[in-house]
């Protein structure tokens, strides 16, 4: 005699294993739902990038960043067939306008930040407010390398040692002057000053350039320029270095000696690296992590750097993360010794 308990059992596993005729046509329309959900990103990565990717330089052309925004962008349009990759400077404010004008931009994937340590570490205390928040409205993605600040004085100047330069400024407080172009420019000297106790007069400039002629000219004492933008002005016979920020010395400048020689403990560092505006896909992100670990490893992108005075690095973007909060502590407490208010 049939168990009518089993058969019915048996029944519904039958009736499962066919499928019902109004549930299975259901059923592969998910499936294949969800498979083009998963393959999505791959042909976005794949087509990546659609038009022509654009890094914001938060600087004027012919300084450090955009330097090193240009050598990428070149290095990345070679390796990336058939794309562009172009460099659009946006000077101003110490690097807020063109930091602002990147976090603005559409998180699609072809826009990108020149990242320094000015837009994602000493802006947070050098300036109030500054319209925007590195660790939020921004994520990482590479860095191209670090690099110190180089102190100069005119090549006849009676200051040709870092010694000589402070027993000048005790001698005459307040008469010897310094020149710098953006707020985190100034904080070598100013933390100068404060570690030695000298008084000198900082003169503001718009770029570079113009102090480099001053320098030349006698009109300032002396100056910290970074290493990449001073590279022309090493080779000017008008020009002596006295001094590196640097912890040690520079590869570039083996025979001048750090700061922290005379003042134990000073020390001062920049750094190059690469930004995405916050939304933007991780397969933009990634792919743009790969480049910048290729350039940094590629021997004619790292020579043009390392030549201007970079120590070339490349970090992941969770070790950039991480370097960037780092970094964010070291500039609140150099800010803070120097005694620079925020504006």
């Amino acid at each position: 005699m049939t168990d009518p308990s089993k058969h019915g059992a048996m029944h519904d596993l039958g009736a499962s294993a066919r499928g019902t005729p109004s549930s299975s046509p259901r059923r592969h329309l998910l499936l294949a739902g969800a498979g083009l959900l998963a393959v999505r990103p791959a042909l976005h990565a794949a087509t990546w990038p659609e038009r022509a990717v654009t890094i914001f330089v938060p600087s004027a052309p012919g300084g450090a960043a955009d330097f090193t925004a240009r050598s990428f962008a070149a290095f990345a349009s070679r390796v990336v067939t058939g794309s562009s990759f172009l460099a659009d400077n946006r000077a101003g404010a110490g690097g807020i306008l063109g930091t602002v004008a990147a976090k603005n931009a559409a998180p699609d994937g072809h826009a990108f930040l020149l990242s320094t340590n000015s837009t994602h570490a000493a802006n947070l205390s050098l300036y109030a407010k500054p319209g925007y928040d590195p660790q939020k409205d921004f994520e990482p993605v590479g860095l191209f390398g670090r690099f110190g600040t180089v102190l100069m004085v005119r090549a006849n100047s009676p200051h040709d040692t870092l010694p000589k330069l402070l027993e000048a400024a005790k001698r005459a407080p307040g008469k010897l002057s310094f020149g710098y172009y953006s707020s985190s420019s100034q904080v070598p000297a100013e933390l100068l000053k404060a570690r030695a106790q000298i008084d000198a007069v900082g003169v503001s400039y718009k770029n570079i350039t113009q102090i480099i002629t001053d320098l030349i000219g006698g009109q300032l004492d002396f100056a910290f320029l970074d290493m990449l933008s001073a590279s022309p002005a090493l080779q000017n016979n008008s020009l002596r270095a006295i001094g590196v920020s640097s912890p040690s010395r520079e590869p570039t400048l083996p025979n001048v000696p750090p700061v922290s020689d005379v003042l134990p403990g000073y020390a001062v560092q920049g750094w190059i690296g690469l930004h995405a505006p916050a939304g933007t896909p991780r397969h933009a992100i990634d792919r743009m992590a790969q480049l910048t670990q290729q350039a940094v490893a590629d021997e004619g992108f790292k020579k043009s750097l390392e030549s201007r005075g970079m120590m070339v690095e490349g970090m992941t973007p969770e070790r950039l993360k991480a370097f960037v909060a780092e970094d964010i502590k070291r500039w609140a407490e150099w800010v803070k010794v120097a005694g620079i208010q925020p504006q």
